[in-house]
């Protein structure tokens, strides 16, 4: 029984080595390959034998991991939409052939050579689709469901596609001469003209008339404003009557806004509503006694700062991520978009995720639910592109370990041999 014991010991010990021979050659064959998490093989003795009497062998069996939460080193690409994770966290993948199908699977790694196929879809070389929240019109990410893969559709770019938008809203920062509106003054008209863009991409102005009020004695400090729409073909489409105070705390702000045509004056906001050719448009003229607004001060007018959304057509030029995950989409106009947000899965226990194909894997029981963080929020990482995560694998430590296993098992032979040694001296008794 004891020989027998020795016997199934040695091919035990054989059997467990074997198996650390193959997930270190599995280590040292994927040396090579990004996002690669190594194996480790752990041995645990049996124990079969009770308390007295003969010793009973139990032998040796083992149990393999994947480490996934070692992160390997990141190196640099020339590539924008090579993404890696700076820390804890996993990109969202789907298999490319689940796009037209309209699947919810979702699989998770850790880094990828993204680029655009001939339908704008994201995807590496290896056919995972990168998965991301489409972003409103106005760049805004909508509230979406964090524990589930619902929300998440497959980022598509249209490379070769125009693009534009309508101007919705402007800012007006300027600053008009106080001596303007002082008695025995000129009266000149100071003439600006703001660039906007319709609902097709043309370029159309608002026309802006802004005509100081000249008292017969003292000082008047108020304006008269006229807006102009140049698709409407130079029609008024607003008026106002704007008066600034000279008080010591808050002189050369607006101290009212008196609206005699178009959409009245928020105090609330600063804002008024004109309509253009092209639909409603907000203009921002500033609060009632904000200095950052519309000023009258000194004696020069100056149009201090002019801002407005929308943008001409243009084509798309390049795309990039930046370190929350956002994808932004750059035109030859000088204008940007933010067009999907790319969120990073967590896991309680990475390691008890289920190893897929391509670097890739799949939530589990054993590694509990996942939730979709924003990159460089909670316990996430950043993203990182023109980066990709090298192969965790050392072929040092993997060489020494080959070494250790080709000993035991040719110790665990040796053992084999000795036990077929002592049971043929055993059958030789009987002759």
């Amino acid at each position: 029984m004891t020989i027998s014991s020795s016997l199934n010991a040695g091919v035990a010990s054989l059997k467990a080595n074997a198996n650390r021979l193959a997930t270190i050659s599995d280590n040292i064959a994927n040396s090579s390959t990004f996002g690669y998490k190594r194996v480790e093989t752990d041995f645990h003795s049996m124990v079969t034998s009770g308390l007295g009497g003969s010793y009973s062998a139990g032998g040796v069996r083992t149990t393999s991991q994947r480490l996934i939460d070692q992160r390997g080193s990141l190196v640099t690409t020339n590539n924008s939409t090579d993404l890696a994770v700076r820390g804890r966290g996993m990109l969202p993948v789907r298999p490319s052939s689940q796009i037209a199908g309209g699947s919810n699977e979702m699989q998770l790694t850790t880094t990828g050579s993204f680029r655009t196929n001939e339908e704008g879809y994201l995807v590496t070389e290896s056919g995972l689709v990168l998965l991301g929240w489409r972003a409103n019109p106005d760049g805004s990410i909508p509230a979406v469901p964090r524990d589930t893969p619902a929300a998440l559709e497959p980022v598509q770019l249209s490379v070769n596609q125009l693009s534009g938008a309508p101007t919705t809203q402007m800012n007006l920062r300027m600053n008009l001469p106080a001596t303007a509106t002082e008695a025995g003054s000129p009266g000149d008209t100071q003439p600006l003209s703001v660039e906007y863009f319709d609902n097709l991409g043309k370029s159309e102005s608002v026309d802006i008339e802004l005509v100081p009020t000249v008292p017969g004695a003292g000082t008047s400090n108020e304006w008269t404003m006229v807006l102009r729409d140049s698709a409407s073909g130079g029609a008024v489409i607003g008026e106002y009557t704007l008066t600034f105070t000279d008080s010591r705390t808050a002189g050369g702000t607006l101290a009212s806004v008196a609206t005699v045509s178009g959409g009245a004056y928020d105090p609330a906001t600063g804002s008024l509503v004109v309509n253009v050719a092209g639909g409603p448009m907000e203009i921002n003229i500033g609060q009632i006694g904000d200095a950052d607004g519309i000023t009258q001060l000194s004696d020069t007018f100056a149009p201090v700062s002019i801002t407005r959304d929308g943008s001409a057509v243009g084509t798309m030029t390049s795309v990039q991520v930046d370190e929350n995950g956002y994808v932004y989409a750059f035109y030859d106009t000088g204008v940007s978009r933010r067009m999907f947000q790319i969120p990073l899965a967590d896991v309680p226990n990475p390691n008890g995720l289920t190893a897929l194909d391509s670097q890739t894997y799949s939530p589990s029981r054993d590694s509990g639910t996942y939730f979709l963080w924003n990159a460089g929020e909670g316990p996430t990482g950043e993203l990182v592109s023109f980066a990709r995560e090298e192969s965790t694998t050392d072929i040092a430590t993997e060489l020494t370990s080959l070494i250790q296993t080709q000993r035991a098992y040719s110790s665990a032979a040796t053992v084999i041999q000795t036990v077929d040694e002592m049971l043929q001296e055993t059958t030789n008794i009987k002759r």
